[in-house]
């Protein structure tokens, strides 16, 4: 069988990315920029660093900000109708995975309108057509959704939130500049960094993983062990690494997949609004050691990326354990709370269960799961 690998056709990198922007707008033959960003951005003056040099370029651009953590079906439905007023013929997406996936299902429903209800979309959806251009600048360094194919839309009326895979939703470029995410409050940067080594984990161990995706995911792993300390504490190269480990690890998950800790981890967002990367990072250790047993020697790799020492004279058991711990710490270290005690109510959780099961990201688990099982990993955490 063939393995598919889908990519950004251009991306920046490094301090001052940003500036590339309106040469990539007026090169590719661009009229009107549909920029979309979250309301703090705007507030804070983050947005404000892109559309000043729109200005300067003298590009139009309509600004929509509608967008909340965790976006819902009506942000999507009213950026479409925005759209179409605006008379755009791109998107530049400037945020974290709210605003990208915003502008992701915008972009697909513009050319895809027979999938104007939102809710069809979810798992892979037989999209016709390549979705608006996207010009995708993020402003966390977690989710990496500026390089990936999938998105996230929260359904409020069922509360659930289900993922979308579509290779038509890729940006075409994606300008990734540390100086964006310094803004980045310590919480944030911590939270969305473990999300970043969720994804390089996951996207490791999952069943669909193969030789080129590996060399992404463990690359990234060592990348992010070494820099999200720093990142936290606001130096300059913790921040330019974790602009760079994230992105890496877009680059393999997004073309294999995920696992259980992401299913588990959206419908916490569903249920009580939890910031993804927060449930991710808090669900990654117990969700690691649940999987051990059907991960191969890869843990070995782990636990080195992670920067363990000695591995190379431990059993399987011992560098299992220890790939864990050193994840465990890790996210410790940077502040991550380790239960759900105050975000799960106990008369949820079989609930919970039965949506992660559900969940699209679910069945790329290197171990096969159970509503059961799960169950037993949220009331594990309380």
């Amino acid at each position: 069988m063939a393995n598919k690998f889908v990519l950004n056709e251009t991306s920046y990198h490094g301090a001052g990315a940003i500036n590339a922007i309106p040469e990539e707008i007026k090169g590719r033959g661009f009229k009107k920029a549909f920029v979309c960003s979250d309301p703090d951005l705007i507030k804070f003056g983050v947005t404000g660093k892109v559309t000043d040099l729109l200005d300067k370029a003298g590009i139009e651009y309509k600004l929509y900000s509608d967008i909340k953590a965790n976006p819902t079906i009506e942000n999507v439905q009213h950026g479409v109708e925005e759209f179409k007023a605006a008379g755009a013929d791109c998107i530049v997406a400037i945020g974290g995975g709210s605003s990208m996936d915003t502008s992701k299902a915008i972009g697909i429903v513009i050319a895809n309108p027979e999938f104007s209800d939102i809710r069809s979309l979810e798992g892979v959806a037989p999209t016709k057509h390549p979705c608006v251009p996207i010009i995708a600048v993020p402003t966390t360094a977690g989710t990496a959704a500026e390089v990936t194919i999938n998105y996230v839309i929260t359904d409020v009326e069922k509360k659930r939130k289900f993922v979308c895979v579509d290779a038509h939703d890729i940006p075409v470029v994606a300008v990734v500049d540390p100086d964006m995410m310094s803004s980045m409050p310590k919480g944030l940067t911590a939270a969305t960094g473990m999300d970043a080594l969720t994804h390089a984990i996951e996207g490791y161990i999952t069943k669909g993983a193969w030789e080129l995706s590996d060399m992404f995911h463990i690359k990234a792993i060592e990348i992010i062990a070494r820099s999200l300390r720093a990142a936290v504490a606001n130096e300059k190269d913790g921040r330019e690494g974790m602009a760079l480990g994230q992105y890496v690890a877009g680059m393999g998950f997004s073309n294999v997949g995920l696992g259980v800790d992401h299913s588990m981890a959206h419908t916490l967002s569903a249920y009580y609004d939890t910031p993804h990367g927060k449930a991710c990072a808090i669900l990654l250790p117990t969700v690691m050691a649940y999987n051990a047993p059907c991960t191969g020697e890869k843990y070995r790799d782990i636990a080195i990326a992670m920067g363990v020492k000695g591995v190379e004279s431990m059993s399987q058991e011992e560098y299992r354990k220890a790939a864990v711990d050193a994840v465990r710490q890790l996210s410790e270290d940077v502040g991550i709370p380790t239960t759900l005690k105050g975000i799960v109510k106990e008369e949820d959780i079989p609930a919970l269960a039965q949506s992660a099961y559900d969940d699209a990201c679910r069945p790329g688990n290197p171990r096969d799961t159970s509503v059961e099982d799960i169950i037993e990993l949220y009331k594990s955490l309380m």
